[in-house]
């Protein structure tokens, strides 16, 4: 692994030492996040709703508004359409509370993943029909959905599109696109998940209705559920959302969120955007993944208290379903890396199997991108002969673009520069594999395939004090676009004993500078407890937190690499 340090303006971390009277650590930290003066901090460090944009400056959002309230002044009825994913099912469960609140005649569906496939279906407008909607406004999905949206019209149902995905360079024929990624779209922020999307389209509701907020602001937690886990950067809005959202889960009145807190074992009031992402939105996941995506938002929306504890066991026990599935998934597709990839040679790995479920292929890219540090595609193929395909991509690579040039072997895709959906015939993957790794190969270095540990620069054992802890809690919440610090310690010793622990996965021990002596947690890491035992000093990349442990509290360092003092870092 690389070690790669952050190397600010001098000229800048000077100035923001002197302004904010801290470490050279700490004014480094601010300007890798384009932090250089006091005023520039107090939008970052006090997020404030006042901050959030206007909703008008987002293309089409005026008529979108006036198309909705016509509805809702004549009692028709308008259906949400959801994509199944977390933050589908969130958006659509933002916009069914609010239009609710608002007198609306409203019903939402999610489509089944494995009929119906992802975004705009024809049985969801076949079921907007039936109910005698004429408006419908999708969630999370629609951008590219041309066909859809034209056999909508042809029925005299209007479609209003909310979503963050990119968009070809021409738009469906719907009555409004909301989409801050439109190259015709000037909104001052575009990387709003599916969910944030939805946030404004309330947000201009409320407005246009002159309604009070604080029944929407009640949303942000919801909103904050599919912001947190959809790899949208953690800044401008999405931070202030975030923000207020975790505040507002922490006395959240949504009885769904309350149960399944309960039922991950979570503490109301100490929750953090990494705790939403891996122990209560995969819950929600499941939902679409394993079945029927509605109980997402039935669970997110009920107010019936008994209602919304069945759901979140139901959910929780689909999540346990679907682990065993994936890690089946996951052991044979390693499996297949190991004989079917020429990993030298290939700069991307696509893997396609019969046996697959479609409901663990995203995850199981996940977890292989981080193993192979590699764009990675793996595929599904049902027994119509239809591949759904899952990627997932590295910093330097746009996986967007990548599909969009190999797209003449696919039905079809969307999704984002990092991770993206896609589907293709089974007698095409072939082509598709060898064309998308050719393109791989011509962009990506090898060195880009080397993981690569970023680093905001050194820091000793005594620095860690009150207030470097109170600076780290300061720049929460994390995510991208505001990771993490991690920093590089140099020349430490190994105090004591180290330990392997969790069944010879981990490793566990203390480390001396000085007279300063800290715990330090290896998760994963039990390759390097040779190092540990050499008598030598090391050095280590880490993160600083605080460890919780039967109530009692204590700073640990969180090791994420070491070294043997001295040696390279590239």
């Amino acid at each position: 692994m690389n070690w790669k340090i952050l190397d600010p303006d001098p000229e800048i971390v000077s100035k923001n030492m002197q302004e904010f009277h801290c470490t050279e650590i700490l004014a480094k930290t601010m300007a890798n996040r384009g932090i250089i003066s006091l005023n520039d901090s107090h939008t970052f460090f006090n997020p404030d709703l006042n901050q959030l944009h206007d909703p008008f400056l987002m293309k089409d959002m005026g008529q979108a508004v006036d198309r909705i309230i016509l509805n809702i002044d004549k009692h028709i009825p308008i259906l949400i359409f959801g994509d199944y994913d977390v933050d589908g099912t969130t958006a659509a469960s933002v916009l069914y509370l609010a239009l609710n609140s608002l007198g609306a005649v409203v019903s939402t569906y999610i489509p089944n993943r494995d009929i119906e496939g992802h975004g705009l279906s024809t049985q969801g407008i076949k079921h907007a029909q039936a109910s005698g909607s004429d408006l419908i406004i999708t969630c999370d999905c629609g951008t590219n959905a041309f066909e859809q949206v034209n056999i909508s019209n042809s029925l005299e149902i209007d479609v209003i599109v909310t979503d963050h995905h990119v968009p070809d360079d021409v738009l469906p024929d719907a009555f409004a696109v909301l989409n801050p990624k439109r190259t015709d779209c000037t909104y001052p922020f575009d990387s709003l998940c599916g969910s944030g999307v939805a946030f404004k389209l309330a947000y201009a509701l409320m407005k246009k209705t002159r309604k009070e907020l604080a029944p929407l602001l009640n949303l942000l937690d919801i909103v904050t559920l599919g912001t947190a886990v959809d790899f949208v950067p953690i800044l401008d809005e999405n931070r202030i959302i975030v923000h207020y959202g975790i505040e507002q889960l922490s006395s959240t009145t949504h009885l769904g969120i309350q149960s399944l807190l309960e039922q991950v074992g979570l503490k109301i009031g100490s929750l953090s955007v990494g705790q939403l992402v891996f122990n209560v939105t995969p819950k929600i996941n499941s939902a679409g993944r394993m079945g029927d995506g509605n109980r997402a938002v039935e669970l997110l929306t009920t107010q019936d208290s008994a209602r919304a504890s069945e759901l979140a066991e139901e959910l929780v026990y689909e999540s346990k379903r679907r682990r065993k599935i994936q890690d089946t998934v996951l052991d044979d597709a390693i499996r297949k890396v190991n004989s079917e990839i020429n990993i030298k040679n290939d700069k991307a790995i696509i893997l396609a199997d019969r046996e697959w479920h479609s409901g663990v292929i995203g995850i199981v890219a996940s977890k292989l991108k981080e193993e192979y540090n590699r764009p990675i595609i793996i595929i599904s193929i049902g027994e119509d002969g239809i591949g759904k395909g899952s990627a997932r991509s590295i910093g330097n690579f746009d996986m967007y673009d990548a599909l969009t040039n190999t797209s003449r072997f696919l039905e079809g895709y969307g999704g984002h520069p990092m991770a993206a959906g896609l589907t293709v015939k089974e007698e095409n993957v072939n082509n598709f594999r060898k064309t998308f790794l050719h393109y791989s190969k011509e962009r990506l270095k090898k060195a880009e395939l080397v993981q690569t540990i970023v680093l905001e620069g050194e820091i000793r054992l005594k620095d860690i004090n009150s207030r470097f802890m109170t600076f780290l809690n300061k720049l929460e919440p994390y995510g991208p676009g505001n990771m993490r610090p991690k920093f590089i310690i140099r020349n430490i010793i190994i105090a004591g004993n180290p330990k392997v622990i969790g069944n010879g996965d981990h490793l566990k021990f203390k480390v001396r500078q000085g007279k300063t002596v800290y715990g330090a947690i290896g998760f994963n890491m039990s390759q390097h407890y040779e190092k540990l035992i050499k008598g030598c000093p090391i050095d280590i990349a880490c993160l600083v937190e605080i460890n919780e442990w039967r109530g009692q509290e204590s700073i640990q360092l969180n090791v994420r690499d070491i070294k043997l003092s001295g040696k390279s870092y590239d």
